[in-house]
């Protein structure tokens, strides 16, 4: 265990979910001196409502940057896993045998197609992944329903346990020295000489840098430090069975069976402001297409259900930017926080700290959104 950082740290951290901690866990890997303000149990978490999917599949269709981000992501995620693991003796459960995108209609097989194909000629073909019919799909998902006409598989997708993710991260940053402040919640920032102070509840916190990582919460706190951060929540609901027979060795973006045994049904996406409550009808819609999906789990009984808030952008990208008003002053803010999980540590955290830019990042500002605005405006 490393020695007690000092009171006034390098960079404080704005947030301790999982964009936050993944943050802070990579730049105290690297000797930087780390304190993340992180808000109570009661706030908005997004980090504790996830699916635990490490997706690569479709994402980026339009947006080429998201594609290759993604994609290295997934690549670098063993290595995160082992190095959580080394660090902390958490296995997150990292398993990506690939995933599959199950489709009930040759419409949707079309869009399937439409899409992924785009993506590989976007990426001059390493982008691979396989398009199969009823019978290619059930020899390898034996337990699919007869309703399931095909679907997309590709090699770069897996899933972890999400809980075990954030308290790995936790667990590894505080023993590489970052200190985790629970119970506090950044209201205003005072850039001045020498870096900034942030206030809070609880006090005032000083730091020759700020990491905006807080989520919805970033909407306003980035323009008090000349920052963009249009994000709006997302609701998603999902259920979890009781544990079952292994039935389910790949996840696929609607249904997937954890290292625990359970199986968690999902997700929804639904524009209802910051209400993160739970809905009979949606749920009734996602345990439906589950069993469509898996007839063998019509009687299996559910023993949970929750609701969450993802954190997205106006055009669903990460928003990745520093200040150029008052430099050492970031925002980092994305609604697939365990998909990027290891490209925030290993390629955003070495960038904070004082690196080199990752080469996608200048498409992911945020002033893209006020460049948008301005074309939208009428000439006088």
């Amino acid at each position: 265990m490393i020695s007690n950082p000092s009171s006034s740290p390098d960079v404080l951290v704005l947030g301790g979910g999982l964009v936050g901690s993944a943050l802070a866990y990579g730049l105290a890997r690297d000797g930087v001196g780390v304190t993340v303000l992180d808000q109570d149990d009661g706030s908005f978490r997004a980090s504790r409502g996830n699916f635990g999917l490490v997706w690569i599949q479709g994402k980026g269709y339009g947006f080429t940057p998201y594609a290759r981000w993604s994609r290295s992501s997934a690549t670098r995620w063993p290595g995160l896993a082992t190095a959580l693991l080394d660090d902390t003796g958490i296995d997150v459960a990292l398993r990506q045998p690939g995933g599959f995108h199950l489709c009930f209609s040759d419409h949707e097989m079309a869009e399937r197609e439409k899409r992924l194909g785009s993506l590989q000629r976007e990426l001059n073909g390493d982008y691979p992944y396989q398009l199969l019919d009823a019978r290619d799909l059930r020899e390898l998902l034996p337990a699919i329903g007869p309703e399931v006409v095909g679907a997309s598989y590709s090699p770069m997708d897996g899933h972890v346990n999400p809980l075990k993710l954030l308290r790995a991260l936790h667990t590894g940053m505080q023993r590489h020295g970052a200190r985790l402040v629970s119970g506090e919640e950044a209201l205003r920032i005072v850039p001045q000489d020498g870096g900034f102070t942030v206030h809070g509840r609880r006090g005032a916190w000083h730091a020759q840098k700020v990491v905006l990582a807080a989520g919805l919460g970033n909407r306003a706190l980035a323009p008090q430090v000349g920052l963009h951060a249009p994000v709006a929540p997302n609701r998603g609901q999902v259920l979890v069975s009781e544990r079952v027979a292994p039935f389910l060795h790949h996840p696929t973006i609607n249904v997937r069976q954890t290292d625990e045994g359970t199986v968690q049904f999902g997700d929804s996406m639904e524009e209802v402001g910051f209400d993160d409550s739970t809905s009979t009808a949606v749920l009734g819609d996602i345990a439906r297409r589950g069993v469509r999906a898996f007839p063998l789990l019509k009687d299996v009984r559910l023993v949970r259900t929750w609701a969450a808030l993802r954190v997205y952008s106006p055009d669903g990208f990460p928003i990745y930017d520093q200040s150029t008003r008052h430099p050492g002053a970031f925002v980092v803010t994305c609604h697939s926080g365990v998909t990027l999980a290891a490209a925030h540590t290993l390629r955003l955290a070495p960038w904070i700290a004082g690196g080199a830019m990752p080469d996608e990042l200048p498409t992911f500002s945020g002033e893209r959104f006020l460049a948008a605005r301005a074309t939208l405006t009428p000439a006088h």
